[in-house]
């Protein structure tokens, strides 16, 4: 076969368009790699890379499929991908954009009519237990498979039989040149920084963030992915460190802001400003100004003032949709801050963070700049490889516009079972979907796409509203593990998909915890114009009817806020633990609760909510000293394994001595702490949000009394001791024994 023939010509147009094309090589593998180096071999001086899970390559860099992540923010004229050993949808998402304008991605495939039932690497991944291998389905390969031959600019070759099946010939015009960006009529940032533009959008959003050097401003920077936000965040970054401001970057991991600190880099030496740049690359000092990253947790601290000098003068959140929103809020609260995210990627999705964040940044005292970057810089808008890669992974899923829903009620919805076969066969409902369950978690991944197709442990249903999918539940089965795994986790083993068993089993020391059957909520989301209107806990209630006979329990694990785990409650589920640490990305402690639905599954809650109360007696003035006292609230509140207050007759006559009279809490703090945690586990408590507030951070949290009184607003530790006292009452008239009333009467 001449395959030159079907290069040749591929290439010459992707170059004299400035796009990429696809070249896909199905066959056996030893002839599709021989294939693909012949491919590229043609290409003069070619930068090549070759993600293969093969041990070497005497070709090209090799990569392995693991660290395909290093191709993030850097450029290849080509990239082979050897898809034998399993094709992970992340890892197709980050070569394909590692490719440069005028240059090839090249797919080593198996045979394409057998591709989709191979099995491979990512069928081990998706074969969580109890199943096994035979049970995972090649959905996904199908949707590949059919979508290479459906697009423009992809060709396929069957190197077994030696012949072009499609040339992948689009006839496109030349490029057109791009006008230089110009330097704004009184610029603040360096005319050397616009000059590092590549094209006008980034010169625009350049300006824009220029803002950050306003006290009280926001600017969001949004783009698809290869725009240059990342460049254009680094290049004011630069231009804030050379006129000696300090400039704070985070991001989900340093790895997300590399690109920022090389431009800055690269303005500060053009500029002449010296620098110094630590080993990692993460700090970069001036004279006078500072570059530095932290993780969102740390910049958290630093924004918070631990102290002025450390405080800086402007913060730069990169992948700012792959961060959740309560994390983003926090961000609010410090200098002018910059969000830059890309609308539609696998780090993180812009919709969610328009849907979710939009409200809450305009609600606040900044005032907002939006700017988008619409024109790619590595190669032609309209490249016929982005087009296909959007499709291929749904990168740019939505949920249904907005007008087709609105209005709709719980009762006109039709509750449906959307299984992989039927999603497959309808792209619109399939893109609905998807695009609803993007919107459900801030880091929805392609891998998700493929795992809603061909992992055989989750169950998709909906409500939907006139032919469309007004709200989404994805539940994950869990349990049922035979007893040589379950021993196994035990003894510290991780368990794939199985996430309440791990945590029960090999965190929690329960043995048997594995045994009983559950459905764990993985995502549950309601389109964003049907919010607060009950489509939730209808789809959950219809859930838990179709499955309820068939599992021991329904389950849930996520990031606490007040708000969560009372939507969790009203629905039926009850907590039985909460994390001592916090989440690193989104900051907040995980809540796992559970909703028995069997005997077994009743046995199961009862011991770890009664565990769950001992745990958090001791936890929240330990590891959860620092918990958000209205998430431990929430936590405490939707349990109902709670026993009664056991107090001596002296603890009861001190803590009411306390209330009515002169007694002191020193005297006797255990009993406070028990007779709090009775009051906030009750359904039927009633006291005022701030003195509930008040009995998580003192008896339970132990804090100080001038820290207590600091963090609630009290005007004094005396007022903040009387409150508590005041807040101890109708605990003790709810609670007390004789010896409660007997030592009240004393003071009436």
């Amino acid at each position: 076969m001449n395959l030159a023939g079907v290069v040749a010509p591929l290439q010459a147009e992707a170059k004299r368009a400035n796009e990429r094309r696809l070249l896909t090589l199905a066959g056996e593998r030893a002839a599709g790699l021989d294939a693909a180096r012949e491919a590229v071999a043609s290409l003069d001086d070619a930068d090549v890379t070759v993600v293969t899970a093969r041990e070497r390559v005497a070709w090209g860099e090799r990569l392995a499929p693991a660290h395909a992540s290093q191709l993030l923010g850097t450029t290849r004229d080509a990239v082979v991908l050897d898809a034998h050993a399993g094709v992970s949808a992340n890892v197709l998402g980050r070569v394909v954009g590692a490719v440069d304008g005028g240059g090839l991605l090249v797919l080593v495939t198996p045979p394409l009519d057998d591709w989709p039932t191979r099995r491979d690497d990512t069928d081990e991944r998706f074969a969580v237990p109890p199943f096994t291998v035979a049970d995972v389905t090649g959905r996904f390969r199908r949707r590949l498979t059919e979508l290479l031959f459906a697009h423009p600019g992809v060709a396929v070759v069957d190197v077994d039989a030696g012949r072009a099946e499609c040339d992948g010939l689009t006839d496109p015009p030349p490029a057109r040149r791009r006008p230089p960006p110009a330097v704004p009529d009184g610029a603040a940032f360096p005319a050397d920084a616009y000059r590092a533009c590549l094209t006008a959008d980034q010169a625009d959003a350049l300006s824009a963030l220029e803002r950050l050097r306003t006290p009280e401003t926001a600017v969001v920077v949004e783009d698809d992915r290869a725009r240059g936000k990342s460049a254009t965040a680094g290049l004011a970054a630069g231009s804030l460190a050379a006129a000696g401001r300090d400039v704070l970057v985070t991001a989900p991991s340093s790895r997300n802001a590399a690109e920022v600190f090389d431009r800055a880099a690269a303005l500060l030496d053009t500029l002449g400003v010296a620098t110094d740049r630590d080993d990692d690359g993460r700090h970069i000092s001036t004279p006078a100004g500072s570059v530095r990253f932290r993780d969102p947790e740390a910049a958290v601290d630093v924004i918070g003032g631990s102290g002025p000098a450390d405080a800086p003068d402007a913060l730069i959140v990169d992948e700012a949709a792959a961060l959740p929103v309560r994390r983003l809020e926090t961000f609010l609260t410090g200098p002018p801050v910059a969000f830059v995210t890309t609308v539609h990627g696998y780090e993180g999705t812009g919709r969610g963070f328009d849907v979710r964040f939009r409200d809450r940044l305009a609600a606040s005292d900044r005032t907002v700049t939006d700017v988008r970057l619409d024109d790619p810089i590595r190669y032609a808008a309209g490249d016929p490889v982005e087009v296909w890669a959007f499709r291929a992974l749904l990168l740019d899923a939505r949920p249904a516009v907005d007008p087709v829903v609105k209005g709709a009620t719980p009762a006109d919805a039709v509750y449906r079972a959307l299984d992989p076969e039927t999603l497959l066969a309808d792209e619109h409902r399939l893109r609905e979907t998807f695009g609803l369950l993007v919107l459900a978690h801030y880091r929805t991944e392609p891998d998700d796409l493929a795992r809603l197709l061909d992992a055989p442990n989750l169950t998709c249903r909906a409500l939907v509203v006139d032919g469309h999918v007004a709200a989404v539940a994805l539940l994950a089965r869990e349990g049922g593990l035979p007893p040589s795994l379950r021993e196994d986790v035990y003894e510290g083993a991780r368990v794939r998909g199985n996430m309440i068993p791990d945590v029960l089993t090999s965190q929690l020391r329960d043995l048997e915890a594995a045994q009983p059957v559950g459905y764990r909520v993985l995502r549950i989301a309601t389109h964003h114009a049907l919010r607060s209107e009950g489509f939730g806990t209808r789809l959950l209630s219809a859930c838990h009817d179709e499955f309820g006979d068939e599992v021991d329990w329904f389950g849930v694990g996520y990031g606490a806020t007040p708000q969560l785990v009372r939507f969790w409650e009203r629905n039926g589920y009850r907590t039985v633990h909460c994390s001592t640490t916090r989440n690193a990305t989104s900051g907040e402690h995980s809540a796992v609760m559970l909703r028995p639905s069997s005997p077994a599954g009743e046995a199961l809650y009862d011991r770890h909510a009664r565990r769950f109360y001992r745990r958090m007696r001791d936890g929240l003035g330990d590891a959860l000293q620092s918990l958000d006292p209205d998430v431990a609230r929430a936590v405490l509140r939707a349990t109902d394994a709670a026993p009664a207050p056991s107090l001596s007759a002296h603890e009861w006559r001190v803590v009411a001595a306390a209330a009515f009279g002169p007694g002191l809490y020193d005297t006797a703090p255990g009993a406070f702490a028990d007779l709090a945690l009775a009051h906030l586990t009750d359904p039927a408590a009633d006291l005022s949000p701030r003195a509930e507030r008040l009995l998580v951070r003192k008896p339970l949290q132990a804090w100080s009394w001038e820290r207590v009184a600091a963090d609630l607003d009290y005007v004094s530790t005396r007022e903040c001791m009387r409150a508590l006292g005041a807040a101890y009452r109708p605990l003790v008239e709810r609670y007390g024994t004789d010896a409660a009333a007997e030592e009240r009467r004393r003071y009436e």
